[in-house]
Formats: C-alpha cells, sequence, structure tokens
C-alpha cells in the first residue's frame, strides 16, 4: 500500500510539472515589445488622443464629444 501510494504522489508531481512545463512554452510563444517601444507607443497615443479630463492641456471640449457631459435628457430615468 506504501508503494501505492509514493506512486500516485510521484505520478500528482509529475503531472503537476508538466502542466507548468506547458504554460511556460505558451508564454515563450506570446510576442514580447522592448521597453523603449511600448513606452514610445504610449508617449505617442497620449500625445494624439484628446481627454476631456485635462481641458488645461486640450482646451474645453463640446459637449457632444466628452463622454462625460451631463446628458441633454433632463432626467436620469424614465418609467414605462
Amino acid at each position: 500500500m506504501p508503494l501505492k501510494r509514493a506512486q500516485n504522489i510521484a505520478e500528482a508531481k509529475l503531472n503537476r510539472l508538466l502542466e507548468l512545463n506547458k504554460r511556460l512554452k505558451e508564454q515563450l510563444d506570446v510576442p514580447r515589445i522592448t521597453v523603449s517601444s511600448a513606452s514610445s507607443s504610449l508617449i505617442e497615443y497620449c500625445k494624439t488622443t484628446k481627454d476631456p479630463m485635462i481641458p488645461s492641456l486640450w482646451g474645453s471640449i463640446d459637449k457632444k464629444e466628452d463622454p462625460f457631459a451631463p446628458a441633454a435628457g433632463g432626467g436620469c430615468c424614465a418609467v414605462m
């Protein structure tokens, strides 16, 4: 009986190691970019994308374009 239990424990450890190995191999296939490339891409995005929460930088934004502007419908809900 102790031999069978030791064998089951060994198989469980092997299965865990095989799963870990499989996950690590999958992570190797994930495309990666350099930090300098990612940071330059982020800087370019921030320079070209208007943020309505920073009017001091981008100026006032038309209420139609502002996703944070209050709704023009007056009330907040409707009952039907």
